[in-house]
C-alpha cells in the first residue's frame, strides 16, 4: 500500500469510506476517516500505507471538513511533515489524492517543506 512513495507518478486515488463517530476508537482501519464532530477532530492512518494515525483537529487555523450529503473532504492538504514518510496529500470526495506540483509532477514532501521554510525564513531576516 506503499502508494505514495513506490509509485509516485503511476498511481491511481484509492476511495475512503467515513463514519461519522462519537468517540475516535481505539483500533483505526486502512482506508477508513472517522470523524468525530463532537471533538472537532477526524483521524485516519496515512494514505501513503505506512500505518501512521494522522489527526487533523477542525477549526478555522487547521482543517475544515465538507459533508455533502454522500462523500467527504478535507481542507487543506494533509502534509505529514513530521511522519517519516512525508507524505503530502488530499482527501477530496472520499479519496485519498496525492499533493501535485503546477507541471503536475508529484512534490517530494520534504524538500517542499524544506523549500517552505527556508523562504519564510529568509522572510524574516530581512525583516530583521
Amino acid at each position: 500500500m506503499q502508494f505514495l512513495q513506490s509509485t509516485r507518478l503511476n498511481w491511481t486515488p484509492r476511495t475512503l469510506q467515513h463514519r461519522f463517530v462519537n468517540a475516535i476508537p481505539e483500533q483505526i482501519h486502512e482506508d477508513v476517516l472517522y470523524i468525530a464532530l463532537d471533538y472537532g477532530t477526524a483521524v485516519h492512518l496515512c494514505a501513503c500505507g505506512c500505518g501512521s494515525e494522522v489527526v487533523t483537529p477542525f477549526s478555522p487555523k487547521d482543517w475544515k471538513v465538507i459533508f455533502d450529503g454522500e462523500t467527504v473532504t478535507l481542507y487543506p492538504s494533509i502534509g505529514n511533515w513530521r511522519l517519516p514518510c512525508t507524505s503530502h496529500y488530499f482527501i477530496r470526495g472520499n479519496a485519498f489524492v496525492p499533493a501535485f506540483t503546477v507541471a503536475g509532477n508529484l512534490k517530494s514532501s520534504a524538500s517542499a517543506e524544506g523549500n517552505r521554510r527556508g523562504k519564510r525564513g529568509k522572510k524574516r531576516k530581512k525583516k530583521r
